[in-house]
């Protein structure tokens, strides 16, 4: 159990191992399906009058999560299902008094399962909450220890791979906490999935990968949570640059603000320069050794601004505070190719990652202004709340002139519009290539992250250019749309998709295997975006 003012990034999950099954195990969680009686793998047999011969009791996770509330002889029968009130349905946790936990997983569908896990990985986290604020009320101490299971079994026996990976996506996301505080957070337990000897191997592989894609996510939740009084420019490229450090084949490069000036990374510095904190500009490469079975090299860029007041066209108040999430874009891209490194996928990939902080002072850039880009592109300020795509700008104008890529994304929580037009759970997806377009799509169906892609529009392209520069910042015609048509400007015609992440990037309500704050959305995407390309 830790208790600490500032967390350590990242911070821990729940941990997960993959064991064979023998005589002696047991599991600890049983899963139910909607409308269908409990299956208890590595349970003995029935009596002959159908019921278990362990007396054990319910303890639904509700209000009162520590209390047992015993029912009788019959525990997982249904009798006892149907005293507990348990349908099946995803995000039903029940404690059993034995110390098991009756879990619903819906349809078993990935989607489900994905769901099912989180809800027991907070079911265990609320319950050991519990029991430290319980230990520690009237005191400075910390509790010992919380009287919460620190090692669960699951039998997945049988189950298709795709199926675990999902669970432990789920288990991962949903032991996700960030929080800045004193108050003890009692530590991650350890997931055993116990399967057969046949299927040792492959399910191992199999969840070692679905284990980084939880990092990643987990890893972008992390880094747009850190409060902005802790996360300058400065503090986030060098803490990519420190986890990069720890990967081997993995570097990195920064940029500080003289030499962003030296260079002429305009849209950078414009934004940057309301703040007493300077921005700065973080590349990072990974270049597998040996062959590669995708010879393409895919350059993605992330949005890093840190704190985003909207400059001079400031934004209003409310909802301000979440603009520490504004650098989401830069998050998801920081992790991915972490996670892209560590599982060693054979393609040449870089990450950009433009930071700033958009503020408010005598130095900030103004509606009105001409900006100069690293390209030589100018661009006719018209609202320094539109700040994404000037950093942006920038980063993608580099990669064209000095990386030659053959694939670029960029990632940013980029325009409100994307917000009114697909909601808070979807992600806006831009393309110049269907096939790259397909890629990302079937990236984020796999994951389970949902996109749509929206359409480039010839008439609105038209409203970029300007009149006394060469592009306008903020065209007319619709705000998502007219964005990515400016950005499209700055790739001279590779191969590229955006990926407009402002309503999934941030959730105010718990669903399925997100959390609230901060989501990690489009990390897992990315990586699975190049596992696609080097599959084929």
């Amino acid at each position: 159990m830790t208790a600490t003012a500032v967390p350590a990034v990242p911070t821990a999950l729940l941990s997960v191992r993959v064991v064979e099954r023998d005589a002696e195990s047991r599991a600890d969680v049983i899963p139910l399906r909607n409308g269908a009686a409990p299956a208890v793998p590595g349970r003995a047999e029935t009596d002959a009058a159908g019921t278990d011969p362990d007396p054990i009791g319910p303890d639904p996770i509700g209000p009162d999560p520590i209390g047992p509330d015993p029912i009788g002889p019959d525990p997982i029968g249904p009798d006892a299902v149907a005293h507990l009130g348990a349908t099946g349905k995803v995000g039903e946790v029940f404690a059993l008094a034995d110390g098991r936990w009756l879990l619903g997983i819906g349809d078993g569908e990935p989607v489900d399962l994905r769901g099912a896990g989180a809800a027991l990985a907070r079911a265990l986290t609320a319950r050991a909450e519990a029991v430290v604020s319980s230990a520690t009320a009237g005191t400075d101490q910390p509790a010992v220890a919380p009287a919460v299971p620190t090692d669960l079994a699951i039998d997945v026996a049988g189950w298709p791979a795709a199926d675990c990976c999902a669970l432990v996506t789920g288990l991962l996301l949903g032991s996700h906490r960030f929080r800045v505080s004193l108050r003890a957070i009692p530590d991650q337990p350890t997931v055993r999935l116990l399967t057969t000897g046949t299927e040792l191997a492959e399910l191992t592989s199999s969840v070692a990968t679905a284990t980084e894609l939880a990092r990643a996510t987990a890893l972008a939740r992390d880094l747009a949570s850190m409060p902005s009084d802790v996360k300058t420019p400065t503090w986030l490229v060098e803490t990519a640059a420190a986890l990069a450090a720890e990967v081997p084949g993995l570097s990195s490069e920064i940029w500080s603000v003289e030499r962003l000036a030296e260079q002429g990374f305009g849209g950078i510095l414009a934004v940057g320069g309301g703040s007493a904190r300077p921005p700065a500009l973080l590349r990072l490469d990974w270049a597998p050794v040996g062959d590669r079975t995708d010879e393409r090299h895919l350059v993605l860029i992330g949005k890093g601004v840190t704190f985003d007041t909207g400059g001079i066209s400031i934004k209003p108040a409310a909802g301000m505070h979440l603009m520490r999430t504004d650098m989401s874009g830069g998050a998801a891209v920081i992790a991915a190719i972490l996670a892209v490194a560590r599982l060693a996928l054979p393609m040449r990939v870089t990450a950009l990652v433009p930071a700033a902080e958009n503020h408010v002072s005598g130095s900030a850039y103004r509606p009105g202004d001409i900006v100069r880009h690293y390209d030589g592109t100018t661009t006719e300020v018209g609202n320094t709340d539109a700040e994404g795509r000037m950093v942006l700008a920038d980063a993608i104008g580099y990669a064209v002139r000095e990386l030659a890529p053959d694939l670029i994304v960029d990632v940013a929580t980029l325009t409100g519009a994307m917000k009114v037009a697909l909601g808070m759970r979807t992600g806006g997806m831009f393309a110049s290539d269907d096939a790259l377009a397909s890629l990302v799509l079937e990236a984020g169906d796999r994951v389970g992250e949902r996109w749509w892609r929206m359409p480039l529009l010839d008439h609105v392209a038209e409203d970029v250019r300007s009149d006394i520069a060469d592009v306008r910042q903020t065209p007319k015609g619709p705000g998502g749309i007219s964005a990515a048509l400016f950005l499209r400007h700055f790739t001279k015609g590779l191969t590229w998709a955006h990926l407009d992440i402002a309503g999934p990037a941030r959730c105010e309500k718990p669903y399925a295997e997100v959390g609230e704050g901060a989501t990690g959305f489009a990390a897992r995407t990315l990586v699975e975006l190049v596992r696609v390309c080097t599959a084929r």
